[in-house]
């Protein structure tokens, strides 16, 4: 070998040296950055599963749960959620409807981690093709993760967390449990979040009832729920039911029979589903009732349970009585109105009803449509009672003394203001000589000091009873009655019987000038309904919370205001306004009723409040804006008694006809209507009229003498 060769090979060894050390320290180099930067991963990776939510809350987690109301015999009427949603255990959800999750969501659930491998390289590679986040890919764990502890942003960061998280639930719970949450958990479209729901809202069913078609049907609508809503998009819906029923059938869930007779059923309609229970004031007095005891969050997430005293039978028959006459009702202004060419407005209406037992409010109107005023009639309105308020004015005579035959005398009157009260200057509003006598001319000009009261019609009957007075309504002879028991008295047996609004201490009180609440007039009659027992009326009878723990149950508030004796007469002379009175319509209910009418000077009021012993009912009609008149012949007879009458037929269908119970220390006598004086064999129109024991008249009328000496000792003034 040469130099020149030996040269040559020892200057290429050094180089493959040279070159040897290079490629070492550049291995090393880029091991120790691998490490390092697994370190670095690892710190980071710790760092950020650190970072996430523990799955360990799911036990824990309570997700937004629905308050459910139910009525007197519990059938659930309504809802109260921001999600609408109900949780049911594994063992209560249909194996189908498992079964049919899995098939069209996640067909190797019950083999995978929680990650589907094949679904993350085809998640991946849509990624890559689009350039971004796509969803596809998640297995049923995956979007149980996402929909609990995630945001739905289509984020890298936000997936690589969700495969965290999935594989922390694998961990932690079984397949069962996962899928319980599941199902539970995911939105169902139609405000229906949960199976239950779902099921309650589509089929108007408890889930453990739904058969395979049904079960198909909601594992069809997660993927997308507005577009595959069976409600909005039928064609599409039906589609994907019967993609979930092949794969059902292809992974061996069910027979090809069984898709067969299932891909026969159709689809359901929301005229076939859940009911749309009204009852829309009555649950929104409710809340009104209930939110500042338990707060918005937890009457509407907190899964409550609130048994109430809805009647629902009742109230359908009160919806359909009131909306029915009401129409009826605007059809005929309508007609007047296009031929004065004035602009139709809708008439309003309440009613409400309640057990006279025991205060249980059994069905509440508070208006024509809850969409378009929230605004309680029944409950919240305060408008002047007409002649509904009189049989407050006759109680006080009888708990003052009167009687049933007590003599009033009904003629005209003339009241003329000075020195701040009211004076009675004449019984005979022709006679203006006599007025100009007693009031000054100032007086007589300024028409504000001047009052008239008159009857409907301007009927005078002259001498009547005290009974005959109250079932005729009779104006003049219920300001000559309060005028006797003052109207001190007669507010005070109003506050009494639970009326809390303001009333003026003047005569007009005894034509219903005053401003009341239909619920409490209604809560005052049921008073003479059950014998004198005045009984709070109340909604609730128990609320649970989600666990079923009792929190709050109900008693009847109960206290004696009246005698049975007391009441029981007042109840007679009320039975007599539906016997020959105002309330004659009230006879087509064919059973003992006791009520009266109620018609404010302009007509922008009528009402009807009247009982059975089963029942007590109030109806009021008008105008929300008062100056509109109901019309000139409209009165609380001819509009509200009737359609009292049609609810009260249909709330009471089924029921025992029963009359009201006569206590003890009652008696009865034959009266005479034109004297109040026991009546002869052959009286005209004697009635048979009841009297606390010892005082019943007894004696005849024989001559005028005699009957002049009995007005006087009734203390009876005519001016």
């Amino acid at each position: 070998m040469t130099p020149k060769s030996k040269n040559g090979y020892n200057s290429s060894v050094m180089k493959l040296n040279r070159l040897k050390k290079k490629s070492f320290s550049r291995v090393f180099t880029k091991a120790v950055i691998i490490a390092l930067l697994t370190v670095i991963a690892g710190k980071i990776t710790t760092n950020f599963i650190d970072s996430l939510p523990s799955t360990q809350q799911l036990w824990n987690y309570t997700p937004d749960l629905s308050t459910k109301i139910y009525d007197k015999d519990n059938n659930l009427v309504a809802e109260l959620f921001t999600e609408k949603r109900a949780l049911t255990p594994i063992n209560n959800i249909p194996v189908n409807l498992q079964n049919a999750f899995i098939s069209i969501e996640d067909n190797d659930f019950f083999k995978h981690w929680g990650i589907s491998t094949k679904g993350i390289i085809r998640a991946f590679s849509k990624m890559l093709l689009k350039g971004r986040v796509v969803e596809g890919g998640s297995t049923i764990t995956q979007q149980l993760a996402k929909t609990i502890f995630l945001t739905r942003d289509k984020t890298l960061i936000r997936k690589i967390k969700e495969v965290l998280l999935t594989i922390q639930l694998e961990k932690h719970y079984s397949k069962d449990e996962i899928l319980q949450f599941y199902i539970n958990q995911i939105y169902f479209g139609s405000g229906a979040y949960g199976v239950q729901a779902a099921a309650e809202i589509y089929f108007n069913k408890d889930v453990q009832d739904l058969n395979l078609a049904e079960c198909a049907t909601l594992a069809a609508i997660p993927k997308s729920p507005n577009y595959y809503n069976p409600f909005k998009n039928a064609e599409a819906s039906l589609a994907r039911r019967n993609l979930v029923l092949l794969r059902m059938r292809e992974l061996g869930y069910i027979t090809k029979k069984q898709e067969k007779e299932a891909l026969k059923t159709f689809l359901p309609v929301k005229e076939n589903a859940l009911e749309d229970k009204k009852s829309h004031y009555f649950i929104e007095f409710l809340r009104i009732t209930l939110e500042p005891k338990y707060g918005t969050n937890i009457l509407l997430k907190g899964g409550l349970s609130i048994y109430t005293t809805l009647d629902t039978q009742m109230q359908k028959a009160a919806e359909k009585a009131l909306e029915e006459a009401l129409s009826r009702f605007d059809e005929d202004k309508l007609k007047t109105l296009v031929k004065s060419n004035k602009e139709p407005v809708k008439v309003q209406g309440a009613l409400i009803a309640l057990d006279p037992k025991n205060g249980a409010i059994r069905a509440m109107i508070g208006g024509r449509n809850f969409n378009e005023s929230q605004f309680n009639r029944a409950t919240q309105a305060k408008r002047q009672a007409g002649s509904a308020f009189k049989p407050f004015v006759y109680l006080t005579a009888i708990e003052e003394g009167f009687t049933p035959s007590t003599i009033l005398d009904d003629k005209p009157m003339v009241f003329v203001y000075k020195r701040n009260t009211w004076d009675l200057v004449s019984r005979d509003t022709t006679a203006l000589e006599t007025i100009a006598e007693t009031v000054s001319e100032n007086d007589l000009i300024d028409t504000s000091k001047i009052w008239a009261p008159t009857n409907y019609g301007k009927k005078y009957r002259g001498h009547v009873t005290l009974k005959t007075a109250l079932a005729l309504s009779i104006n003049t002879c219920a300001v000559e009655l309060i005028m006797k028991v003052t109207p001190t008295k007669v507010i005070q047996t109003a506050r009494n019987l639970g009326i809390t609004t303001p009333l003026s201490n003047s005569f007009s009180l005894a034509l219903g000038t005053g401003d009341v609440i239909l619920q409490e007039m209604v809560s005052a009659f049921a008073t003479f309904a059950s014998g004198g027992i005045k009984t709070t009326p109340y909604v609730i009878t128990k609320i649970t919370d989600k666990d079923g723990k009792i929190l709050e149950e109900s008693l009847p508030e109960q206290k004696e205001v009246l005698s049975s004796q007391v009441c029981f007469i007042v109840t007679n002379m009320l039975k007599a306004v539906v016997e020959k009175g105002s309330g004659w319509y009230a006879k087509n209910l064919g059973r003992p009723c006791a009520g009266k009418t109620g018609t404010t000077n302009d007509s922008s009021d009528a009402w009807f409040i009247g009982y059975t012993p089963q029942l007590v009912a109030g109806v009021w009609v008008g105008y929300d804006d008062r100056s509109i008149s109901l019309g000139d012949r409209v009165t609380g007879g001819g509009i509200a008694c009737p359609i009292w009458t049609c609810f009260m037929k249909d709330a009471l269908y089924g029921k025992p006809i029963i009359d009201f119970t006569q206590p003890e220390n009652i008696e009865w006598a034959l009266i005479d209507p034109s004297t109040g004086l026991l009546a002869q064999s052959n009286t005209p129109n004697a009635s048979l009229e009841a009297f606390r024991k010892g005082t019943a008249p007894t004696t005849h009328y024989y001559n005028q003498i005699g009957f002049e000496h009995n007005r006087q000792n009734l203390n009876i003034e005519t001016k």
